[in-house]
């Protein structure tokens, strides 16, 4: 039986090429400088840290651009607030991966009101669709791209 699954998961590589591409560019950039800023990775969790809110502002803007060059869809993006400490300034930024159960739930019960002929298992972080004919798998596909959520998905590990 025909099947695929629905995942959200971001490469960690390239966020880590696109943050050392934004530091690379903070550090030739005339507007910064003298100005100690920095972007630091770390596992999923970006901090950067500046002396005022308007700079990490800016930096937030060069680092969303790396991420969408190489490829990265900044809806994975889970930015904290900016807090400020004497003369510094930060920010946490998480990327999340997984699909959350919440969400999960939701997916399900869009395709469901749809009333397609395939069952969908929530496994873990990722959604499992099977159907009887490769058809309707992918006009689960086509739906889901057109709907607006707010998380990246992709569609992997498609087996007739």
């Amino acid at each position: 039986m025909p099947s695929f699954d629905i995942v959200s998961e971001v490469e960690l590589p390239e966020v880590r090429n696109a943050v050392d591409q934004a530091s690379r560019e903070v550090g030739t950039r005339f507007d910064f400088k003298g100005v100690d800023a920095s972007f630091e990775l770390s596992e999923a969790e970006i901090t950067v840290a500046a002396e005022s809110d308007f700079q990490i502002q800016q930096m937030m803007e060069i680092l969303k651009a790396k991420l969408v060059k190489r490829g990265v869809d900044i809806k994975s993006m889970e930015e904290g607030d900016i807090v400020e400490t004497g003369k510094k300034a930060t920010m946490k930024v998480v990327i999340k991966q997984g699909i959350e159960a919440d969400m999960a739930r939701k997916i399900v019960k869009m395709i469901k009101d749809k009333k397609m002929k395939v069952q969908t298992a929530i496994q873990g972080e990722k959604l499992r669709v099977t159907g009887k004919k490769r058809d309707d798998l992918q006009e689960v596909i086509a739906m889901l791209r057109e709907a607006k959520l707010d998380i990246p998905l992709q569609f992997d590990n498609f087996r007739d």
